[in-house]
């Protein structure tokens, strides 16, 4: 049987939502990753350093008996954040804060609407050592959605990465040739995380013979050249990518309605999609650096201890998760073969 083993993998981007929700989430991630950066885009959004630890404390307490798995807390930046905001939220041991452009994805209407009234607070962070992870689309109704990534970097990003050289930022979940090409050429205190759904998927999966909401995220899958290039650029095992699941779970009638709810629940396959894809680059002795080095290094944290074991071996990954209050959860690639497998 052919299996590999890699350092314990981290998850440097997903959304475990909150409440009942949570039992489901956390035990999901905790199975196979020992850290997460945790999105704040809760509804109210996670905006002080208060918010920070209540929302911690609700992690830690969801976290399967005997589990270390440790979260990795953010801050969501609106126009309003001050830079003692900053200094809190890094003295309560906040990690990142958050740039979402206001309206870009679920729950950021309260979010950025002037970017360059953030500039002092982006100083604030660079004197803190406290990373920036941006969602890196304009959201100008004239801008043609498939354009918005590379119109943000165009127009913002860098301004940002000009601006201040010793921020760490880190553009979440890329999806086009522009962002590798961006990534690649900055300093190094610029990197990127690429999802399981831009690796695997392209706009295709979205649209031909029928809208497949299940597949639909923000930003929203590109066409395949810009698939090509994420999975070109992972194959190269180069430190400035690494992963980043955007796991995002919504429950099944939110998803398949008339307005659907943007985000794929990759938790319950996300490490062994990605096994798939390197796998299928021929590649698989790069998936440990993308999965467990390039991001701890980024970070500026120690790599974890352990390691995990992935056989190949198919499977079918389930057509939905019930969640404690009955209402069902679709994962992403329901009910569809993975031919690598956590052993466990």
């Amino acid at each position: 049987m052919i299996h590999i083993e890699i350092q314990t993998p981290d998850d440097w981007h997903l959304h475990f939502r909150d409440g009942d929700m949570l039992n489901e989430t956390v035990s999901a991630t905790a199975r196979c990753f020992k850290r997460a950066i945790v999105m704040p885009n809760l509804v109210p959004p996670v905006t002080n350093a208060k918010m920070v630890e209540e929302y911690r404390q609700r992690i830690l307490d969801a976290r399967p008996e005997g589990s270390d798995f440790e979260p990795l807390m953010t801050l969501y930046l609106t126009n309003e954040t001050t830079s003692e905001d900053i200094i809190a939220a890094k003295q309560a041991g906040t990690v990142a804060a958050k740039l979402y452009p206001a309206g870009a994805t679920t729950n950021s209407d309260a979010a950025v609407k002037s970017l360059d009234a953030l500039f002092p607070i982006f100083g604030e962070m660079q004197n803190q050592g406290m990373l920036l992870l941006i969602h890196g689309e304009v959201t100008d109704n004239h801008i043609d959605i498939f354009d918005r990534e590379k119109e943000f970097i165009d127009r913002n990003l860098t301004r940002i990465v000009s601006a201040f050289p010793e921020l760490k930022i880190v553009f979440e979940h890329i999806t086009t040739k522009d962002a590798v090409d961006f990534v690649v050429a900055a300093n190094d205190n610029v990197a990127a995380t690429i999802t399981p759904q831009h690796l695997l998927l392209n706009r295709n999966d979205l649209l031909v013979g029928g809208v497949r909401p299940h597949n639909y995220c923000l930003p929203v899958l590109k066409r395949n050249i810009h698939q090509q290039a994420l999975r070109e650029i992972v194959a190269t095992g180069n430190k400035k990518f690494f992963l980043g699941t955007d796991s995002a779970p919504h429950e099944k009638n939110k998803k398949e309605s008339a307005c659907g709810c943007a985000g794929c629940y990759s938790a319950w396959s996300a490490i062994e999609l990605y096994t798939q894809v390197f796998d299928e680059l021929g590649a698989l002795d790069k998936l440990e650096g993308f999965a467990s080095h390039h991001g701890a290094d980024f970070y500026g944290l120690p790599r974890n201890e352990g390691t995990i074991t992935l056989v190949k071996e198919d499977w079918t990954i389930p057509e939905q998760i019930i969640l404690s209050n009955g209402n069902p959860i679709v994962p992403f690639f329901a009910g569809q073969n993975c031919n690598w497998k956590l052993k466990v």
